[in-house]
């Protein structure tokens, strides 16, 4: 097959395209398992195979795809016609940044393959988790497993041969109750992504009974506290909140094809305008934010990405500064024309697509924030006069160009005086994206430091579902907006 689909990409490169990248999916599986009070509501899986087919001509795109390998010319000629079309409307052309062919293969590091692992076994897991999250106060139980496995070959005509095969697994479990004013309220754990692997073996039984354990604890808590007060303080964010604030406000405002205004009339834009970079202090001295595509064990780890980049360890903001973008290779062409200089040296290998019958565009990797030197949570709460530490992410809202945010989380404690005083209810917080950033006063240490998987970012037109992660630390940030 690759030899075929080599022939394919010489063959259209004689006929005048100026690029030419197919990715064949020999095949792409999931499986979802949903247990909801103990019965089993959803077990579900997927599998396809097939190519898509990137064409450049003329400085514009053109893409086929199909789950039919049968015709591959009849493909292959299909997107040349697309670009060919295409390529009369263009009104900016595409050129693409420089790289290195490549022949290299990634592997996702799993020891046990979820797929090969019996049906009975995954569901007397989740049955053994529902058993002990059947405690008083909880109404409704939920255990999801979410399975993804992967394999994709890569070839373009600059000579690069790539071949990945990714395996990943999303666990969760959550607890609901009411209160006595019959509101209903939640608690949930999905574990941070610690060592080295990401297959079977990372849903281990005693983590997840002892956080089983402590989100019931924690959820009955809620259902008695008192609501959380309208007020203005310190807000110190645990990583069960932090990493959808930096999801939200850091990762989808530093997408380079959003900043150029390619997704206005779908995910919205960004309040970051190109004359920002090297000049606009996104937050204070005490925030360093990376795109790291290298992370061992993250769904936002992936070898190399769809243009056939390497993946990278790219700093976006630097103590403040912002000085980096999510970035694939049109795109920091394109930005580099407009503004008239250099902004961008190359892609930083982010341009990837949910399937094969999807168009690559900038995704976000793994957007990290560095941890600091204030030391634990403890710490950081004993040097804290009036906060809130917040956990869980409950509801979110954000402005359509990512200027301002109000997140609704699952539970708060109050903190007076360095001391954590009792728990709170429909706790949230508001700002204005800058203006919040250059508030943060304390980055926690490595102990505070998590990686966070998010199974469904959504972004383009046709929708595209992606899977990354969020390096985070607890962060605090003072004079806050909070229980509005």
């Amino acid at each position: 097959m690759r030899k075929k689909l080599q022939k394919q990409i010489d063959r259209l490169m004689v006929a005048g395209a100026t690029s030419v990248d197919a990715r064949w999916y020999p095949v792409e599986e999931t499986s979802q398992l949903l247990m909801w009070n103990g019965n089993l509501k959803n077990a579900s899986s997927s599998r396809e195979s097939g190519i898509g087919v990137r064409v450049l001509y003329k400085g514009a795109w053109g893409f086929s795809a199909s789950s039919d390998i049968g015709n591959l010319k009849a493909l292959f000629d299909k997107a040349l016609d697309n670009a060919r079309v295409a390529a009369e409307r263009v009104t900016f052309p595409v050129r693409l940044a420089g790289k290195v062919p490549i022949r290299a293969s990634f592997i996702s590091p799993n020891r046990i393959d979820p797929f090969t692992v019996p049906l009975a076994e995954k569901i007397a897991f989740m049955k053994e988790l529902d058993v002990q999250l059947n405690q008083t106060g909880v109404t409704q139980r939920i255990c999801e497993l979410i399975f993804i496995r992967k394999q994709i070959v890569y070839l373009d005509s600059e000579e690069s041969e790539i071949e990945k095969n990714i395996v990943e697994v999303f666990p969760t479990i959550q607890v609901m109750g009411v209160d006595a004013q019959g509101e209903s309220h939640s608690r949930k754990f999905s574990p941070s992504l610690a060592g080295a692997t990401r297959g079977w073996e990372t849903l281990d039984p005693q983590l997840f009974s002892e956080n089983g354990a402590r989100i019931v604890r924690e959820m009955n808590e809620v259902l008695v506290a008192d609501v959380c007060p309208k007020d203005e303080r310190s807000v110190i964010l645990l990583p069960g909140i932090m990493y959808l604030q930096t999801h939200e406000t850091i990762g989808h405002a530093l997408e380079l094809d959003r900043i150029l205004g390619y997704e206005l009339a779908y995910a919205g834009g960004s309040f970051v305008k190109l004359s920002d970079f090297g000049e606009l202090r996104y937050g204070s001295s005490k925030l360093t934010a990376r795109a790291n595509a290298t992370l061992p064990n993250s769904p936002g780890s992936f070898g190399y990405d769809d243009d056939g980049v390497p993946a990278q360890d790219n700093v976006l903001i630097d103590k403040g500064l912002l000085v980096g973008a999510i970035t694939g290779r049109q795109m920091v062409e394109e930005a580099n024309d407009r503004i008239g200089k250099t902004i961008f040296n190359g892609s930083s290998g982010a341009n990837r697509a949910t399937a094969l019958y999807r168009v690559p565009i900038e995704r976000m990797t793994n957007i990290n924030i560095d941890p600091g030197s204030d030391g634990s949570l403890a710490e950081i709460v004993k040097n804290t006069e009036k906060g809130i530490i917040l956990d869980g992410d409950k509801s979110w809202s954000i402005g359509s160009n990512r200027e301002q945010f109000h997140f609704a989380t699952d539970i708060g404690w109050l903190v007076k005086d360095g001391k954590v005083t009792g728990v709170v209810k429909n706790s949230t917080y508001k700002g204005e994206t800058v203006k919040f950033y250059n508030s943060l006063s304390a980055v926690g240490d490595t102990s505070t430091w998590e990686v966070r998987s998010v199974d469904n970012c959504g972004k383009g037109q046709p929708n595209q579902i992606m899977q990354l992660g969020h390096g985070v630390p607890v962060c605090r940030f003072d004079n806050v907006t909070i229980g509005e």
